[in-house]
């Protein structure tokens, strides 16, 4: 997200100069910063929501910059109610075995609902 703002920061300087000459241009970074989730965002969801339904809180994001080679998620479940960090986190690894072949890197961040 920090290299997109960054990108955004250039883009934006030079889309003032495209603008002054009635051009416009739209950027692939723009486009993904402003733009819903990508194809594997809404994949990787699916299966885990499917896998846990008592999940309280989801959220999964392509922190590859749109290509599908790393992904952040949160996921806050009373499944793991109980489990260290290490048993949460192969639950998660277990459930996207089939998409984790094909990624560079995952960030797994767990949690137990507090109420």
């Amino acid at each position: 997200m920090l290299s997109c703002k960054r990108n955004l920061a250039n883009i934006m300087v030079s889309a003032r100069r495209v603008l002054r000459s009635d051009q416009v241009v739209v950027s692939g970074c723009v486009q993904r910063c402003l733009s819903t989730r990508t194809d594997g965002e809404v994949r990787i969801t699916e299966i885990l929501k499917e896998k846990f339904p008592l999940a309280s809180s989801l959220k999964v994001v392509d922190i590859s910059g749109g290509c599908g080679a790393m992904y952040e998620i949160h996921i806050e479940s009373s499944e793991f109610k109980g489990k260290r960090t290490i048993q949460q986190h192969q639950l998660v690894n277990q459930a996207l075995k089939e998409e984790i072949q094909g990624m560079h890197g995952l960030r797994i961040f767990t949690d137990v609902p507090k109420h």
